[in-house]
């Protein structure tokens, strides 16, 4: 019969451990604490701190920021679960010096970063650019939409938030009135457990009453959209927004950056409060551009290219990249549907677009199917219903101008044809474009669509998945961040910098960093 030595997990032992010696060259913990402790500027968080003749001592920013970057960096963003991690984890002792920060340290910490964050960051690349890591050629710019620490359901605009606020106080009055009944009948006493839970329901509902009026009295005006009409303000976090992602809508923020090509540095990063990404591609560029100017480049687009989705691809956007002088590569909306590559995917696409439920082709009415009445100046739908005039003077990426016609909602919402003319079951109301002619001269749009459709372009379009598209799968599945943590744009741009920094510091580890220190 076999004899095995004895396995008691229920014992202890004291173990002597160095801490030195827990931080093993060419790790990526090694790597962080030479990149922070030696290549690193902290004199803005330095200056801070004014206890040097009264108050107690403070933490080493620098240990701190040890201690949050590895901590990102094995998927641990909670500041309780870092400050445990602290007390529990070897590796991180070590990096802290066994100083065993209070969660509340370092959550304030991270909050206090804002001034000092792009500084450590470009002291990041400064160190990255030390070991040639960044190519300055070619840079991919791209977005991903992350959650944020807020809720969907507060999150609406002032007329939205009044009708739940009325719709709360009429549950609470409908209550009321019932205890009030059942306390005349005597059946109060006869079910105390049904009595009890909507006392509790009355305590919630007025809660939140209180919770909108407050709200509403701080926020006397709608936050505008780029159309100019209201959109939906989140009560728990006002700058982040409702935006469409692969997931579904969400309520978060668009994680923002540029990556350059040849070891897919994050040379720039930005996290926006806005689904739109044009508009965020103007203060991008400017933030490379300020970037490179500390690694002694006045202006780095004199020699690296850039390249970006569909997304970016504005006449706006497109007149900004001529006026600074930027050889970019943006393709239109409809780039694809131009190309033959896709020719086959988007025939499957737009059939099962099109596909009713009893299997034939569905017909939507089509733009000559709106009739002109010349005596109105209004275009009439199939239906027989008027369309308003939207825009007067619409001009599209291609070339082309014309009138936007709009139908009006409470139209469309009973019509008997909205199967057949909204090709979009969620759509308010149906826009009809009729064209007019072409613009006199070419447009900004019209020169970027030549560029990015020439042998050329194409190739160097094609660069673009490759270079930015791995950073966020690194930063989403690898490090594990699924949503922001903090609340308000200004924190959760330093949280999303301080990812950025690790996928830098990373790519050091791996790529250049010699481990010797």
């Amino acid at each position: 019969m076999a004899r095995y030595k004895p396995a008691d997990y229920s014992q202890g032992q004291f173990i002597p451990i160095s801490f030195e010696k827990q931080i093993l060259p060419g790790s990526f913990e090694h790597a962080v604490d030479f990149v922070v402790g030696e290549k690193l500027d902290f004199s803005i968080l330095d200056e801070a701190h004014t206890n040097d003749n009264a108050g107690a001592p403070a933490y080493d920013p620098r240990v701190m920021l040890k201690i949050v970057l590895c901590a990102y960096a094995r998927g641990i963003f909670s500041s309780r679960e870092i400050a445990a991690a602290c007390e529990e984890n070897v590796v991180m002792m070590a990096l802290s010096a066994n100083s065993r920060p209070h969660f509340t340290t370092i959550a304030q910490f991270i909050s206090d970063l804002g001034p000092a964050m792009m500084d450590l960051f470009v002291g990041v690349l400064l160190y990255c650019d030390e070991l040639n890591l960044i190519g300055k050629e070619m840079f991919a710019i791209d977005g991903c939409k992350f959650s944020s620490n807020a809720s969907k359901e507060w999150s609406a605009t002032r007329a939205e938030f009044e009708k739940k606020r009325d719709k709360f106080r009429a549950s609470v009055e409908k209550l009321v009135a019932q205890h009030r009944a059942m306390d005349k009948s005597g059946l109060a006493e006869s079910l105390p457990g049904k009595r009890e839970r909507e006392e509790k329901a009355i305590e919630s509902f007025k809660a939140k009453t209180a919770k909108i009026d407050a709200w509403l009295k701080k926020n006397p005006d709608d936050k505008l959209g780029s159309g100019g009409k209201p959109v939906k303000s989140s009560m728990t976090d006002g700058d982040s927004a409702k935006m469409a992602s692969s997931r579904g809508v969400l309520q978060g923020y668009n994680g923002l950056a540029m990556v350059d090509s040849k070891h897919q540095v994050i040379v720039g990063a930005e996290a926006f409060g806005k689904a739109n990404e044009a508009a965020a591609f103007a203060p991008m560029l400017e933030q490379v551009r300020e970037t490179f100017k500390k690694l002694k480049e006045k202006n780095i687009y004199r020699k690296a290219k850039v390249c970006a989705d569909s997304g970016f691809h504005t006449e706006e956007s497109m007149k900004m990249l001529s006026e600074k002088k930027i050889d970019a590569y943006v393709p239109d909306k409809l780039f694809r549907k131009r190309d033959s590559a896709f020719a086959a995917a988007g025939e499957r696409r737009s059939f099962k677009a099109l596909i009713g439920r009893d299997g034939r082709k569905k017909r939507f009415f089509s733009a000559d199917e709106f009739i002109l009445d010349p005596e109105k100046g209004k275009l009439v739908c199939p239906a027989g219903k008027e369309l308003y005039v939207k825009d007067r003077n619409f001009k599209t990426a291609n070339g082309y101008h014309g009138t936007v016609y709009m139908a009006k909602k409470t139209d469309c919402r009973v019509c008997g044809l909205r199967s057949s003319c909204l090709r979009k079951e969620h759509s308010p109301a149906r826009t009809v474009l009729k064209v007019e002619g072409r613009w006199q001269g070419e447009t900004f749009s019209q020169k970027m669509i030549k560029k990015v459709e020439t042998e050329a372009g194409r190739f160097l379009y094609g660069m673009r998945m490759g270079i930015v598209e791995p950073v966020f799968a690194n930063v989403r599945h690898m490090m594990g961040l699924d949503r922001f943590t903090l609340r308000g744009r200004a924190k959760v741009n330093i949280q999303w910098l301080l990812f950025s920094v690790v996928h830098n510091i990373h790519k050091a580890q791996r790529l250049g960093y010699s481990g010797a220190g």
